[in-house]
């Protein structure tokens, strides 16, 4: 789910009042708290509700919770961003405004410009360059990323890329990358809207393809957030087709033969996809398989909402109406925004699967 970015002026008291309010919502037994503490404690990554509730939470557990959910990778460093601001902190300014590393700022600045000589040059004098990190904490990913990410434009920076943006790729990939760098780029580009509408998004993944990216986990992510030709183009360097992708993409049959081999993880992702898709036949074979419509979506997958939060807000009148069959709930609230799935569905103008909602609301 996205970070709660601090305001422009957080208040320490107020972060330590939200941890206790994580640690009455575990004793409660809160579905929506233990879907935070399940995606931002790495404790318990994967854990379920029943575990989660089943073990004990210390203040330093809700701490952490509310530091991560923050984008902060501990209390520590939510504290000190509290206590003692830098300007690197600023999350108004554009990411490469905040790099405090002069030879990497420079470097970035080099990439913006599409100068390849003078990029070549730099990464020569400082031979390391290229697998050095930066820093960024408060944002909800690009969180530690090396200059190869930065040729992807997501986060958006400009809302442009160089025209020579490969070319400028190539020189970043032949100062040697990590094959982690690698793999983050592809699904950097994949999801991200600037390669898109620069026309490159297909010239990059080939060439990061070409250099031994892990298109598969770029394929699914890509599906989660509607980058469908990105999908296409990933499916065709090779990327598997899972039971997630082909939730997706509507491909009831191998979703089909998919379905008794796959994990419970893919199965979860598998029936949020469906349903912010709207793929009926799918939805129904997930449900019949035994999936839950009131779990909460996996992380990755709009993991602050439900299948019906999804099928709602994105208008799938049939699906939703399936989902409700089977027992999905009208009254849950998504995390991020606090919205049922009958609100989802009017803030998207979606008034058909609205009016539908309100009247089952209202019939209950």
């Amino acid at each position: 789910m996205p970070v709660r970015p601090l305001p422009e002026k957080p208040s320490l008291q107020h972060l330590k009042y939200q941890a206790r309010d994580v640690l009455k919502g575990h004793a409660a037994r809160d579905p929506a708290v233990a879907q935070r503490i399940r995606e931002f404690h790495p404790r318990w990554a994967k854990a379920s509700d029943a575990k989660i509730f089943a073990t004990d939470l210390t203040l330093s557990d809700a701490q952490l919770t509310i530091a991560r959910e923050c984008g902060f990778s501990s209390w520590t460093k939510l504290k000190r961003r509290v206590e003692q601001p830098k300007p690197s902190d600023q999350l108004n300014l554009p990411h490469h405004e905040r790099i405090e590393d002069a030879a990497f700022r420079c470097a970035v600045e080099f990439l913006d410009a599409g100068d390849v000589e003078a990029l070549r040059a730099h990464l020569k004098q400082h031979p390391d360059l290229a697998r050095r990190h930066v820093a960024f904490e408060g944002g909800n990913y690009f969180r530690n990323p090396t200059l190869l990410e930065f040729v992807a434009e997501n986060p958006v920076r400009h809302s442009k890329l160089p025209k020579n943006i490969v070319e400028i790729t190539k020189v970043i990939l032949e100062a040697g990358v990590e094959q982690s760098s690698l793999n983050e780029t592809l699904l950097l580009v994949a999801t991200g809207r600037v390669p898109r509408e620069c026309g490159v998004q297909m010239d990059l993944i080939n060439l990061l393809c070409d250099r031994g990216a892990d298109r598969n986990s770029a394929a699914e992510t890509a599906a989660v957030l509607f980058e469908l030709q990105a999908v296409d183009g990933l499916l065709a360097r090779g990327a598997r087709i899972t039971l997630p992708l082909a939730a997706a993409l509507g491909r009831t049959e191998d979703a089909r033969g998919l379905l008794p081999n796959a994990d419970q993880e893919k199965r979860h992702l598998a029936l949020a996809n469906a349903s912010q898709y709207g793929h009926l036949e799918i939805v129904r074979l997930l449900l019949d398989a035994g999936e839950d419509p009131n779990r909460f979506n996996p992380v990755g997958g709009h993991s602050h909402s439900t299948p019906l939060h999804q099928a709602a807000g994105n208008g799938h009148l049939q699906a939703v109406k399936l989902l409700v069959e089977r027992g999905a709930r009208l009254d849950v609230k998504d995390i991020m925004f606090g919205g049922t799935p009958a609100e989802w569905a009017a803030y998207a103008g979606k008034k058909e699967v609205e009016a539908y909602l309100r009247a089952r609301e209202e019939s209950r």
